[in-house]
């Protein structure tokens, strides 16, 4: 019995133009949706699919933090430990992106990562987390980004100078790196023992001979001065360092660091910038949606288009990661970190930060 001649190329080929039929009698179906949009309904962490990530605990901290553990779809590149990540939440119809430190370590057991966030006052977002998020939901995230990381190899002698929160991408440092890190001082700020975020844990560290711990309680000693962190360390200057925290304490040590010529030891990450003080405000017109809004100048030109339902791209709502830059077509903007004018003629291709800038005069937007 003879074999019939088979082209290798076709029984691919016919998978791939049977495979194209298929999916365009699925498409015919599911108008006016699309297929991946019911995919998404029962699969929606595939490869393919939009990043997402499913909650699958919010865990209780101290100082009211939580630590919110995901696990991210098949599209998630991992992370280096100090990186923060995106995460997007739908709150009362308005899709909020956040930019927080992840605190696990890149490789978990069970493939999971975890954020650990502190409400702040007015935070939206924040306030979603600790309070309705619940497991089995489902996050919009980005890919993990950022620069606050130890380098290969770690040096001999390191030094992290955290406030509040800004413990955050360091416990993810201690957390994965311990074994490679041989001269390691924490000097962490919070109001009281019982406020620090991760704290039994640092301290069973400290115990175990892993680090040299120093607790600042602000309540009952006061705000870290300079002078004092330099009695605390006394070799500060020959240390690598890695600070993060408020931003007058970040202020205060790259003024500091600069003077003793060793600014280049130090990097910093903020997590909120200072604003300057308001201008006078204005009319915004953003052209797409066709929306005018008057707005003060304490109002910046995202929350004012949120104030008045246009969607809005936002990131980090501090002025960091650019994600809410639009084209101002013309007018007048200022920024509210510095108080700096930027005006705008039509042509000029001007882009500005929707989270840091508010109209100081009549502007327009293209959203």
């Amino acid at each position: 019995m003879s074999t019939p001649h088979v082209d290798p190329a076709r029984p691919t080929g016919g998978r791939v133009g049977l495979r194209r039929r298929l999916w365009g009698v699925a498409e015919a179906l599911a108008s006016p949706r699309r297929p991946e949009d019911y995919l998404d309904m029962f699969h929606p962490l595939r490869r393919g699919a939009d990043l997402r990530a499913r909650v699958v605990a919010v865990q209780p901290e101290a100082g009211g933090a939580v630590t919110v553990v995901l696990r991210p779809g098949a599209g998630w590149r991992g992370h280096v430990p100090g990186q923060y990540v995106r995460v997007g939440l739908d709150v009362d119809g308005i899709r909020r992106w956040r930019s927080y430190s992840l605190t696990s370590p890149p490789e978990t057991a069970d493939g999971t990562i975890s954020i650990t966030a502190r409400p702040v006052p007015d935070g939206i977002v924040s306030a979603h987390l600790s309070q309705r998020l619940a497991a089995g939901d489902l996050v919009h995230l980005d890919q993990a980004c950022g620069d606050f990381v130890l380098p290969d190899p770690v040096p001999e002698k390191v030094l992290f100078i955290t406030g509040g929160s800004g413990i955050t991408p360091v416990i993810g440092m201690l957390r994965s790196g311990l074994q490679r890190l041989r001269d390691v001082v924490l000097v962490h700020s919070d109001a009281t023992d019982t406020d620090v975020i991760f704290g039994p844990e640092l301290r069973d560290l400290a115990a175990g001979g892993r680090i040299r711990l120093v607790e600042k309680h602000t309540r009952t000693s006061g705000r870290l001065e300079m002078d004092e962190l330099r009695s605390l360390v006394p070799d500060l200057a020959e240390r690598e360092s890695w600070a993060c925290g408020p931003a007058g304490l970040l202020d205060e040590i790259e003024s500091y660091w600069a003077d003793l010529g060793s600014g280049h030891r130090l990097r910093t990450e903020r997590f909120r910038t200072t604003l300057v003080a308001p201008g006078d405000g204005g009319t915004i017109q953003f052209t797409r949606s066709g929306t005018t809004v008057e707005a003060t100048g304490a109002m910046t030109i995202m929350d004012a288009g949120e104030a008045n339902g246009v969607l809005m791209p936002s990131g980090c709502r501090m002025g960091i990661c650019f994600s809410c830059v639009l084209p101002l077509r013309e007018g007048t903007v200022r920024d509210l970190r510095n108080g700096e004018i930027t005006t705008a003629a039509v042509g000029d291709g001007v882009l500005v930060q929707t989270c840091v800038t508010a109209a100081a005069g009549t502007c327009l937007i293209d959203n």
